[in-house]
C-alpha cells in the first residue's frame, strides 16, 4: 500500500505512541526518533530511528534518509536552527519552523506573547547565573516561579518564596534544563483559581477549540485532568481570543496545547506547546476525536468536524524508583467501571523506570455524573495500579 502521507516524528513519548496509532489509522508511514530504543511510540511504528536530536547534522540525515511528507516534533531537546534550515529547503515542519523554535524556548514563546502580541502575563525576568536571577527576584518580587527556559514535565521547576530558596532553585534549573542553554526564566507566582489547558486546532478552515481542561500539577507536573473544566463564559471567550491570537501568529496546522491561569474572569497566558499536551490524554475518551486524531487530521488537512466532549477525567501512574526489570500490575480492578461509567488504562511502555516518571494513565467517563465523579473514578482507578519491581 502507498502510505498517505510519510511522517518523521522527532520524540516517541506516550504522547507519540498515540499520534503514530492515529497516524496509521488515516493511512500513514511513521517514522518514531528518539535518544533511546524501545520509546514508547518506536513500538507501534514502521520504523525507528535512535539519536540524539540536538545534533543537527544527524537530524539532517534522517531527514535524508526517509525523506517524509511531514517532519512532526514531539519533544524540546531538538536542533530547531536545523529545522529552519530544513524548512527553507521546502520540507515541512509542523506546524512551522519558526513556531517550533520559538515555543521549544520559554523565552521565546513569552516574548511572543507578552511583547509582540500585547497578551496578559505574569510578570517576568530572565538570568543565566545565579548572579542574575537575584538581580530578576529583586525585580519580580517573592514569591516566584524559577523554571529553566527549555525542559519537559516541569523538570526543574521550583516555587521560591525568600532570597535563601534561590540558590537551591538555581540548582534545581541547571540539573532539570533541556538542551545546550543555562537560561531560567522566573515569573512572579500568580494567585489563580484554576489553570487550564486549551487545545486548539488551527486547520485549512480556521481554528477550532476543544473544551477546556482542568488540570492539577505536583512539582510543575500533571497528575490528573479533567474535561470540562467549569469556567466562566467570560473567562473562556478571553482564552480562546487568547489562543487564536498566538496561534495565528505562530502559523501552520496542527493542534497547540494553550496553558491559562484563570482568575475569575480574568485569563493569564501561562504556555503553549505546539503539539498533544500532557494534560490532553483524557480526550482519548472525552472527546469524539482525541487531540492526537485532531492533530493527525490538521496535519494532513483533513476536514475537523465540530468537537464534542463528555465528562471524564484522567489520573497518572508514577514510578516510585529506577529499575530495569519491572510489571504494572492490578489492571483487572483498576478497569472495573462503577455503573453508567467507563474505566480504561494506557500503559506507556517505557523500559525502564525512574522516580516520579510516568508508566501509565487510567482514564474514566462518567457522562450522567459531570467532571468531579469521572475524577473519583480515574483516581481510584489509578490507585488500584502498581509496579512490581524485581531488580
Amino acid at each position: 500500500m502507498i502510505p498517505t502521507a510519510t511522517i518523521l516524528l522527532l520524540g516517541s513519548g506516550e504522547l507519540g505512541k498515540e499520534f503514530v496509532i492515529s497516524c496509521q489509522r488515516l493511512g500513514c508511514r511513521v517514522i518514531a526518533c528518539d535518544s533511546y530504543d524501545e520509546a514508547p511510540a518506536m513500538q507501534v511504528a514502521h520504523a525507528r530511528e535512535v539519536f540524539d536530536m540536538l545534533d543537527g547534522e544527524k537530524l539532517r540525515a534522517v531527514v535524508e534518509k526517509h525523506r517524509p511528507d511531514h517532519i512532526v516534533p514531539e519533544i524540546e531537546a531538538i536542533r530547531t536552527e536545523m529545522l529552519v534550515e530544513l524548512e527553507a529547503e521546502n520540507w515541512h515542519v509542523v506546524p512551522t519552523a519558526r513556531a517550533t523554535r520559538l515555543t521549544m524556548n520559554r523565552d521565546a514563546i513569552r516574548d511572543l506573547a507578552a511583547t509582540e502580541l500585547g497578551l496578559k502575563t505574569s510578570a517576568y525576568r530572565y538570568a543565566e547565573s545565579f548572579e542574575e536571577l537575584r538581580a530578576a527576584a529583586d525585580a519580580v518580587g517573592f514569591p516566584l516561579v524559577v523554571k529553566p527556559v527549555m525542559s519537559s514535565s516541569g523538570k526543574g521547576q521550583s516555587t521560591v518564596r525568600n532570597a535563601e530558596e534561590l540558590e537551591a532553585a538555581w540548582e534545581d534549573a541547571c540539573k532539570g534544563m533541556r538542551g545546550d542553554r543555562q537560561r531560567v526564566i522566573a515569573e512572579a507566582f500568580v494567585d489563580f483559581d484554576y489553570e487550564i489547558t486549551l487545545l486548539t486546532v488551527r486547520h485549512a478552515a480556521g481554528v477550532s477549540f476543544c473544551a477546556p481542561i482542568g488540570h492539577r500539577q505536583e512539582g510543575g507536573d500533571y497528575r490528573e485532568s479533567w474535561q470540562p473544566a467549569a469556567m466562566h463564559d467570560v473567562a473562556l471567550d478571553k482564552a480562546q481570543h487568547m489562543a487564536a491570537e498566538v496561534v495565528d501568529a505562530l502559523g501552520g496546522y496542527g493542534l497547540f496545547g494553550v496553558e491559562f491561569f484563570v482568575k475569575g474572569k480574568e485569563v493569564i497566558f501561562s504556555e503553549l506547546s505546539p503539539r498533544p499536551h500532557d494534560t490532553g490524554m483524557v480526550t482519548l475518551v472525552s472527546q469524539n476525536l482525541s487531540e492526537f486524531d485532531l492533530h493527525a487530521r490538521a496535519i494532513l488537512g483533513l476536514p475537523i468536524p465540530p468537537i464534542h466532549a463528555r465528562p471524564s477525567a484522567s489520573a497518572v501512574l508514577l514510578a516510585e524508583q529506577a529499575a530495569e526489570h519491572f510489571a504494572i500490575e492490578g489492571l483487572e480492578q483498576a478497569m472495573f467501571a462503577p455503573p453508567g461509567a467507563h474505566v480504561d488504562v494506557r500503559i506507556f511502555g517505557k523500559p525502564v523506570t525512574r522516580p516520579n516518571r510516568r508508566m501509565g494513565v487510567a482514564l474514566a467517563s462518567a457522562p450522567g455524573e459531570g467532571t468531579m465523579r469521572a475524577r473519583e473514578i480515574a483516581s481510584d482507578a489509578a490507585s488500584k495500579l502498581w509496579i512490581r519491581y524485581d531488580d
